[in-house]
């Protein structure tokens, strides 16, 4: 039978904005030509910031941490503790490599890192303290020398909320800055008087942020493009219905435009589902985020297989996709498009979003049929190299010199050619 809708979501997301576009541009243009004026004078008007410095100092961290409960920091350094764990576990399996390919003829590459980043962390709607331990930390392991990290500043306070900024330290950021949107990425896209440019810009934000990511790239790397979060679960009837629905919520709570999906084999679950949804919203503190976002967005699915939900989950490409069935292990080898993968009940989001030690800023919007998440790798360049002796060249040269006569390359040829002598 086709895919039947439990429930459907009442709009289409739209990342395209004309005006939007529009305004980005004329703040890149004007922080990119006259620097920490318009910086200042941007920050001040759209992010509330107070006091007259963007840098933040070693007294305001120092106070920082005074500001936050003991708890609270120790929670901190211990995600940060495994999210570092990981990082280096990734970076192990990146390897330099060297091999004499024929005779003569020695091909390799090396692992280097950038010079330089900037980790951009959000902080509008709530502190977002984990995103400064995913950005920030993977850099650090990767060997980044300078990491440049902001975030915009609290409207109720005019500075970064004390736990992200612990965060940001913990995380080992060498400059902080109390700037945020598309002023940000400019700063560090393009430099001011008090600003140096950075080599790659991470970390997720909102439209606005995302934007002017997108105009700013190939003049700076960056991530990658994010839209609103998602999360898509397949269950079977084996699965819990409470686990799931608080799942579904998790997502929605943060943003409206946030989307939850389920795609099951079971009915009944698909109704115990929807009915605990709206249980919970009855207590849920960010009812008002989460129920806006799980009325508009949130879609269930009933199939007739877990093939049927493995193919559909595969053309979603999902940012987190869970996987509440029975023998998860079964299917897991046939997913491909996803940020991160939640394998089996007990394998949480908010456990990849906070502590598990995976990363949390990953693709959206599709983007995982492409690529995968903030990772080590994505802060190091694999550069190739070759080593070629006078054997290897003569080997090499006849063919390189036709190749260039066809393409009509005649000092390509030339070059080729020279090293071909017997004399030399």
């Amino acid at each position: 039978m086709p895919v039947k809708y439990i429930k459907k979501s009442t709009t289409l997301l739209s990342n395209e904005s004309a005006e939007v576009r529009e305004k980005v541009s004329s703040i890149i243009s004007r922080v990119s030509l006259e620097g920490d004026k318009a910086l200042m004078e941007y920050s001040k008007q759209l992010d509330g910031l107070k006091g007259g410095s963007l840098k933040v100092s070693k007294a305001e961290i120092a106070a920082a941490y005074r500001a936050i409960s003991p708890e609270i920091i120790e929670d901190l350094k211990l995600a940060a503790e495994r999210i570092e764990k990981f990082a280096l576990l990734q970076k192990e399996s990146i390897v330099p490599v060297e091999k004499q390919i024929s005779p003569g003829i020695i091909l390799g590459h090396r692992i280097i890192p950038v010079s330089s980043c900037g980790a951009y962390v959000p902080g509008g709607r709530y502190p977002l303290p984990s995103s400064a331990l995913m950005s920030i930390i993977p850099a650090r392991v990767a060997g980044v020398k300078r990491i440049a990290a902001c975030s915009p500043p609290s409207r109720a306070t005019g500075f970064i909320h004390p736990a992200t900024l612990i965060a940001m330290d913990i995380a080992g950021a060498t400059e902080i800055y109390c700037m945020g949107g598309a002023q940000a990425v400019a700063a560090m896209a393009f430099g001011t008087e008090s600003i140096k440019p950075v080599d790659i810009i991470v970390g997720p934000g909102n439209q606005w942020v995302t934007e002017a990511k997108r105009q700013v790239s190939g003049t700076v790397g960056i991530d990658f493009l994010a839209g609103p979060s998602e999360v898509l679960i397949i269950a079977d009837g084996t699965a819990n219905p409470e686990f799931i629905a608080a799942d579904l919520l998790a997502q929605s709570e943060h943003d409206p435009q946030a989307r939850g999906i389920l795609i099951t084999t079971d009915e009944n679950i698909a109704q115990e589902v929807c009915d605990l949804v709206k249980k919970f919203l009855e207590k849920l503190k960010t009812c008002d985020v989460a129920s806006k976002a799980w009325d508009k967005n949130g879609e269930i699915l009933l199939v007739d297989s877990l093939e049927e939900a493995v193919s559909l989950a595969n053309d979603f490409a999902p940012e987190h996709l869970e996987l509440a069935v029975s023998a998860p292990e079964e299917i897991a080898d046939k997913l491909i498009n996803y940020g991160s993968l939640f394998i089996g009940k007990w394998s949480a989001e908010v456990f990849g979003d906070y502590v598990s030690g995976t990363n949390h800023i990953l693709p959206t919007m599709r983007a995982s049929r492409y690529t995968g998440g903030v990772w080590v790798g994505t802060f190091l360049k694999i550069a190739s190299y070759q080593k070629i002796t006078q054997e290897g060249a003569a080997m090499l040269a006849p063919t390189a010199c036709r190749l260039a006569e066809m393409e009509g390359l005649f000092a390509h040829k030339l070059a080729a050619e020279v090293r071909n002598r017997g004399d030399i």
